[in-house]
């Protein structure tokens, strides 16, 4: 069944997701997909003639505590899978993002987790492994030609052949509509300490962030607040490191970090959580309305160069993750801006992505790297294989593509 509104198409079901997109593919008509609206501002605005919505085809169909198994149809708000989880001690590890305030979109349900996997958010823990592609089990989707597949299942070790599961992740809806994602989940800590380490730059920072990484102390979120930030008391810049566990665990371990970083001081419970609320949703960054928001993946070492490059050149803040691994820039939206962006990435190895800026500049520039000549040819197959019309966001990642 579907949904005629004035933005769309909103189907209740999978069937209506399958008829929608048949009936698109047959008629030669770009469908922009979205789950709950979120996201519309990231990567590239996408020019199409009708609107697929996701937020009817809600739910959770599947959970299982004892088997830490959930499943939940793609438009189901991620904020109700988090809550259904808390009640049962568990939670998704990668900590997805909640980025309305940052992208100035969506409403006040929050996003999908169907979108939340279509675009592979992952949160302060992905430190520790806990990417949110890595967590995806199974999914349902919708081909671009209407038909309905499955790959993965709901338990831990399913795939065979070409994993769908990883290829849809990350793909912004250009490859198949998700009608349903099956994820894998694990125990939330029974405590949370954080230590607050204050810094002189970003080279200290990285450096006392890289020592409790690489200490036997279990550190789950390792991040650095820039100069003026000021987070419920805990102000920059200064060098976040925390920690969650059973009591006694992180009693002991935070004595013990402590030890090997002295000077900073320990927040606990709820101010813990939201200082890393804070920080996954990339609050601390302050970007002012108007500006472009930019996430250069680089190693951490590289980090502060990074930094001292676009501060220098543009005038950008930042926001530091995963260890170092993750540079959150804010700036001026200008088509220079974006060029230091991408040169100062290039040059430390890494790789950026346009979060947010005004459609012109999203339209004109490339919001993320582009592919190597063979990787390219490839996923020009994998593109003709599931969605052979290009109906799919056409556009969203890469111009004509």
């Amino acid at each position: 069944m579907s949904v005629e509104t004035a933005s769309g198409i909103a189907p209740s079901d999978e069937a209506g997701v399958s008829a929608a997109v048949a009936e698109a593919h047959a008629q030669g008509v770009p469908l922009a997909v979205v789950g709950r609206g979120t996201k519309a501002a990231m990567l590239r605005p996408v020019q199409a003639g009708r609107t697929l919505s996701l937020r009817n085809l809600s739910g959770i169909t599947f959970y299982k505590p004892e088997e830490m198994v959930i499943s939940a149809r793609a438009g189901t708000p991620l904020a109700e899978v988090e809550a259904a989880l808390a009640e049962r001690g568990q939670q998704i590890g990668a900590e997805p993002p909640d980025l309305r305030a940052l992208l100035g979109s969506g409403d006040e349900t929050g996003g999908s987790v169907g979108g939340t996997v279509a675009a592979n958010l992952s949160g302060p823990r992905r430190v520790v492994g806990f990417a949110m592609r890595d967590l995806v089990l199974g999914v349902r989707f919708v081909n671009g030609e209407g038909e309905v597949l499955r790959s993965g299942g709901r338990v831990h070790k399913n795939v065979t052949g070409l994993d769908l599961c990883k290829l849809l992740s990350g793909s912004h809806g250009t490859l198949g509509v998700l009608t349903e994602v099956t994820l894998k989940v694990g125990p939330a800590g029974e405590r949370t300490a954080t230590l607050v380490l204050p810094v002189a730059d970003e080279a200290a920072g990285v450096a006392a962030l890289s020592v409790g990484l690489t200490s036997p102390f279990g550190i789950t979120g390792a991040a650095m607040l820039p100069e003026a930030a000021l987070v419920d008391g805990v102000s920059g810049p200064a060098a976040l490191l925390r920690l969650e566990d059973v009591e006694a665990s992180v009693t002991y371990r935070m004595a013990r970090l402590q030890a090997a970083l002295p000077g900073g001081r320990v927040v606990e419970g709820e101010e813990s959580r939201a200082l890393w609320r804070a920080v996954r949703d990339a609050a601390p960054l302050a970007a002012a309305p108007g500006e472009a928001v930019w996430r250069v993946s680089v190693r951490p070492s590289g980090a502060p160069g990074v930094v001292a490059a676009l501060r220098g050149g543009i005038g950008a803040r930042v926001l530091l993750d995963w260890g170092g691994g993750l540079v959150w820039v804010a700036a001026a939206a200008t088509e220079a801006a974006h060029a230091a962006v991408m040169a100062a990435a290039g040059r430390a190895g890494g790789t950026f992505m346009l979060c947010r800026a005004p459609d012109p500049l999203r339209a004109a520039v490339p919001v993320i790297p582009e592919e190597p000549r063979a990787l390219a040819a490839l996923s020009a197959r994998v593109k003709a294989a599931l969605d052979p019309g290009g109906r799919l966001n056409p556009g969203r990642m890469r111009a004509g593509g």
